[in-house]
C-alpha cells in the first residue's frame, strides 16, 4: 500500500444464517420460470409473485406480466397465482372462463386456508391474526364467506372484540408476522376467549421463525444491522423490527446496496447481515461488495438452524407433454 494511501477502517461483518430465500418462494419463483419455458411468454401473474423488486424485475425481462385483476389477464394465456395466496373467488373465475392457471401459493399459507375452512365447517368463527390489505390476509380472509372471519390487527383489536359465541371460537394467523407481535395477541385471545381453539402447528412458517431467531442472535452485539429485502415485504420489514428489540443499536432495510449511506458506518466497528424471504442471495453479495470496497472486512457467521425445506412443484411442470 502507498505511503500517503490511508488505511481503510476495519469493520466486522456478521452474516445472519439462515437468511434470504426460503422453500415457498424458491418454488414460487421455479413456477414462473418454468411455465414461460414451457408455454412461452407472457406468462401472466397475479399480485408480484413474491415481494421482491429485482425477482420481479428479472422475471419481467423472461416475460411475465404482474397484474392485480384476473380481468387484465387473456384467456388464453397462463397465469400463476402468487405465493401469498388468492382468494377462492379467484380460481372460480379461472375455471369459469376455462383459462390455463397455477397456484403458486406457499403451502404454509394454503396450510393456514385450510385450517380456517376446517373451523368454519365446524361452525367455529375465525379470527385471523393479520396486517390489513396484505395479499396474503386478502387471500385467507376470501377463503370464507363473509362474516365467518374477522381480522385482528393490533393488541386493542383483541381487546375490542366481541364474540357472538365464545365456545365456538378460533384463530389463525398470518405467516409472515413476528412471533413477538403474534404471542401477544394470540395470549390476549386465550385469556379472555379460554375456549379459543389455535392452530396445530404453529402458523408462523419456519423460514420467519428461523430468520428471526438467527436476527435475535447476532443483533445484540451489533452496531448496525442491515437486512435486504424490499418495503412491500412483511417478512423483511419484521425482521428490522426484531433487530432492534434484540439490541441492536440501529437497523435498516435495504433493496440493494445502493441503499446504503456511508453515514450510517459513523462509529460502527460491528454489522450485522441478514435477508428477508424473498430476497435473493446476490443482493446479499452485493452489498459485502460494497462493504469490501470501503472496509478492511472481517467476516463472521452465525448459524442457529440448518434448513432441508422444499417443496414439490406443479406435476404439469415436470412432466414432458403440454397441459
Amino acid at each position: 500500500m502507498n505511503a500517503m494511501t490511508p488505511a481503510r477502517p476495519s469493520l466486522t461483518v456478521v452474516l445472519a444464517n439462515p437468511r434470504g430465500f426460503c422453500a415457498g418462494v424458491d418454488r414460487a419463483i421455479q413456477i414462473v420460470e418454468r411455465t414461460i419455458e414451457k408455454y412461452g411468454a407472457p406468462v401472466y401473474v397475479k399480485h408480484e409473485i413474491v415481494h421482491n423488486n429485482h425477482v420481479v424485475d428479472r422475471l419481467k425481462k423472461l416475460g411475465a406480466v404482474f397484474v392485480e385483476e384476473l380481468s387484465e389477464c387473456p384467456d388464453d394465456r397462463p397465469v400463476v397465482f402468487s405465493a401469498h395466496g388468492v382468494p377462492k373467488s379467484t380460481p372460480a373465475e379461472a375455471r369459469q372462463r376455462k383459462m390455463f392457471y397455477l397456484d403458486a401459493t406457499c403451502p404454509l399459507v394454503s396450510k393456514v386456508h385450510l385450517d380456517a375452512e376446517r373451523h368454519f365447517e365446524a361452525g367455529r368463527h375465525v379470527i385471523l391474526v393479520g396486517h390489513a390489505g396484505h395479499p396474503e390476509v386478502d387471500g385467507t380472509l376470501g377463503q370464507l364467506p363473509e362474516g365467518a372471519i374477522t381480522l385482528v390487527e393490533t393488541l386493542k383489536d383483541a381487546m375490542s372484540f366481541e364474540a357472538k359465541d365464545e365456545q365456538n371460537l378460533a384463530f389463525v394467523t398470518q405467516t409472515t408476522l413476528s412471533m413477538d407481535d403474534t404471542a401477544e395477541i394470540v395470549t390476549a385471545l386465550r385469556t379472555r376467549f379460554p375456549a379459543i381453539l389455535g392452530p396445530h402447528g404453529k402458523d408462523i412458517c419456519y423460514a420467519t421463525t428461523n430468520r428471526q431467531e438467527a436476527i435475535k442472535a447476532i443483533s445484540p452485539t451489533c452496531d448496525l444491522v442491515l437486512v435486504v429485502g424490499s418495503r412491500t415485504s412483511s417478512n423483511s420489514q419484521r425482521l428490522v423490527e426484531v433487530a432492534l428489540r434484540a439490541g441492536a443499536k440501529a437497523a435498516k432495510l435495504i433493496d440493494d446496496a445502493s441503499d446504503v449511506d456511508p453515514a450510517w458506518f459513523n462509529g460502527v466497528s460491528k454489522v450485522g447481515l441478514s435477508a428477508g424471504a424473498s430476497a435473493p442471495e446476490v443482493l446479499v453479495e452485493s452489498v459485502l461488495d460494497w462493504l469490501n470496497a470501503r472496509f478492511e472486512v472481517v467476516m463472521e457467521t452465525a448459524v442457529t438452524a440448518e434448513e432441508t425445506v422444499t417443496f414439490k412443484l406443479p406435476r404439469v411442470l415436470t412432466e414432458d407433454m403440454p397441459a
